[in-house]
């Protein structure tokens, strides 16, 4: 049996032992030290436009705390785009929110706009106007960044862009994770690059970051003792963690254009086959880092979806459906939903393919000669 191709597998650089090391050298191993502080300068270096960037446990953790700095309450309305990971909308029940569920569009497969704006009015209908927008660059591509700004600011609504999947994409040349009020970025084991567990808040003012810094070391109070006025979180991100992230840091646009690099590979692949519609920018404002690569797959009468997926499967090469929208998950049964079936269908049909930064020229083979073996298909 071959080796495992992997859909998305760590990838390291080769100077993360140095961070970690001089880690472990100075005795820093507790959840703060200077790399900590490290990674964040240069995560705000990279991202620009004057950000400050908390460093945490988790992207999820990152997105709890965003609701909680701006004040979601119990009962209060939260839109979320459907097509996503549950990461994106777990947070809205840990702070007993309502989630309010919205459809894709077609072009960037993200938040749709004006589905986004009947959610908006069903609140106000209600008496419950939402207290938040999470948008998503699903995979790494740029929602429409535009469009659902102008909504937002018109119905005075704070956005938080999840870009978990979306570092080291952009939207009109400006950085992914920088739209937002507050955005979330994550360091997943399998994302473009990787603290092992761990993510980031960015946010636009130092007041903010100095509060989810608090929230984020158990909210505990400035006393000799130990006093606590607030419910803390313990989701900083450790020393050690984010020496890994300082060293992936140095490698971030290479992994950036690896990946682009494998997108190019799949656009030659299916150039020829209607079968198989590659998901790709609509237009030069989009930039996506293609932390995954995606295909729609057009129903025939002898094949589908899992055809392609059971094929690879056979050969050792994982693939994966796209996200389950979250309306039609049993842990949301019965959550407002406001759109039409393009998510849905996009989960019946979609598919995502081995996109790590670490793929051989075997792998690409070994991709290439199981999709021929779909030609008889035709």
């Amino acid at each position: 049996m071959n080796n495992k191709i992997w859909l998305s597998s760590p990838h390291m650089g080769g100077t993360e032992m140095k961070y970690i090391q001089d880690a472990f050298d100075e005795n820093w191993i507790a959840p703060l030290g200077p790399n900590v502080n490290g990674l964040e300068k240069d995560l705000e270096t990279y991202l620009g436009k004057e950000v400050h960037v908390a460093a945490l446990s988790s992207g999820t953790a990152a997105l709890h705390l965003a609701l909680i700095l701006l004040d979601i309450k119990p009962g209060d309305f939260v839109i979320c785009q459907s097509l996503t990971f549950s990461a994106s909308a777990n947070p809205i029940i840990y702070v007993g929110a309502v989630p309010v569920f919205v459809d894709s569009e077609k072009e960037t497969w993200n938040l749709c706009p004006n589905a986004v704006e009947d959610a908006i009015k069903f609140g106000i209908s209600k008496g419950k106007k939402p207290k938040a927008i999470i948008t998503v660059s699903l995979y790494g591509m740029p929602h429409k960044v535009e469009e659902i700004a102008e909504i937002a600011a018109r119905y005075e609504i704070p956005i938080i862009e999840d870009s978990a999947e979306a570092l080291g994409s952009t939207y009109k040349n400006q950085k992914c994770g920088t739209f937002g009020d507050l955005s979330v970025i994550s360091f997943n084991g399998n994302k473009i690059i990787t603290t092992s567990g761990g993510g980031a808040l960015v946010v636009k003012n130092q007041e903010f970051k100095n509060k989810a810094v608090f929230l984020s070391t158990q909210a505990k109070d400035d006393a000799p003792h130990y006093e606590h006025t607030n419910i803390g979180y313990n989701y900083r991100m450790s020393n050690i963690c984010a020496g890994i992230g300082r060293g992936q840091m140095e490698v971030l646009e290479l992994r950036v254009q690896q990946r682009r690099q494998n997108h190019l590979f799949y656009k030659e692949l299916f150039k020829h086959d209607p079968r198989f519609i590659l998901h790709t920018e609509p237009d030069s404002d989009y930039f996506s880092n293609h932390w995954l690569n995606l295909i729609y797959v057009e129903p025939g009468k002898d094949y589908d979806r899992e055809t392609l997926r059971q094929k690879f499967l056979t050969h050792n090469i994982e693939t994966r459906p796209i996200w389950k929208p979250m309306h039609l998950q049993p842990i949301f049964k019965g959550s407002h939903y406001f759109g039409g079936d393009l998510a849905e269908r996009l989960f019946q049909n979609g598919l995502c393919l081995p996109s790590g930064s670490n793929m051989t020229e075997n792998d690409f083979q070994r991709i290439t000669s199981t999709y021929e073996e779909l030609e008889y298909l035709d």
